[in-house]
């Protein structure tokens, strides 16, 4: 199934199955108990992001191949950040350049597999994860790289915590329909240009094993998201580098999934 969630005209929320760019089929019930198909057509004013994230975790340096343009070696373990759930836009939102990115341009996009927890999971084995996921979207880990790398002490989490900084969308394609979420083409176009260009096979550490990871001792709630890494092509690695302005369109594509647009502004105060 396809889910998304979007506003009517009055501003109530729904979940629905997209039957256009303007309408969807809504769908009555819960996303993490079940959802089923009305016969009810509504107009969409607008699309949100397909779940209302609980909590994000962000994983670093989870491809080969980034890793090896930025010139860091493979990591042991997987490299967790988090970002917070006041990040997240939803397709077509623009992501907002922040004021405070005063020394010139840093602002970056990650397209990334986006996993979506269903059931509470702790201590969860790699063989047992999948069974935990409601589902996948296309996520863009957008992050500010001075604020990343020099700005928040070492930590990366300043750097990847503005607002705006956690589009995520369009839909969520429920797990039963991707039986392998390690065979899929993931690609960031920046106004129409292909910048990355990659397949999830590349990870270092597959969805299975960071649910694994992340599930130790810790419960992952219904609604947690997990931002599974990027490939390669990002814009501080690129010679000269490449980074967002005001004006740009940024598409992240996943294959099975779909397109996240979202266009990129100056902040205005």
């Amino acid at each position: 199934m396809r889910i998304a969630r979007f506003q009517d005209s009055a501003g109530t929320a729904h979940y629905g199955t997209p039957i256009d760019e303007v309408s969807a089929r809504r769908l009555e019930g819960d996303i993490y108990e079940g959802l089923c198909e009305t016969d009810d057509t509504i107009s969409a004013s607008k699309w949100l992001a397909p779940v209302p994230a609980v909590n994000i975790f962000g994983i670093g340096l989870n491809y080969r191949a980034h890793a090896e343009e930025t010139g860091a070696q493979i990591p042991e373990n997987p490299i967790l950040f988090m970002k917070p759930t006041s990040a997240v836009i939803g397709p077509s939102d623009p992501i907002i350049l922040p004021a405070c990115c005063e020394r010139g341009p840093e602002v970056d996009y990650e397209a990334e597999l986006a996993v979506v927890i269903g059931r509470p999971a702790k201590d969860v084995s790699a063989a047992q994860a999948l069974d935990y996921v409601l589902g996948y979207s296309c996520s863009n880990d957008v992050s500010a790289r001075r604020w990343q790398k020099h700005g928040g002490a070492r930590q990366w989490v300043r750097g990847k915590s503005f607002d705006t900084f956690c589009p995520f969308g369009p839909v969520l394609v429920t797990a039963d329909e991707i039986l392998d979420p390690q065979v899929l083409d993931v690609r960031c176009l920046l106004n129409g240009e292909t910048m990355q260009n990659g397949n999830t096979s590349d990870m270092i550490f597959t969805v299975a094993e960071l649910i694994a990871h992340l599930s130790r001792d810790t419960t992952l709630l219904p609604g947690t998201l997990i931002l599974t890494g990027t490939p390669p092509g990002v814009g501080f690695a690129r010679k000269p580098p490449v980074y967002l302005a005001d004006g740009d369109l940024v598409s992240v594509e996943i294959e099975g999934i779909g397109t996240l647009e979202n266009p990129v502004r100056n902040a205005t105060g």
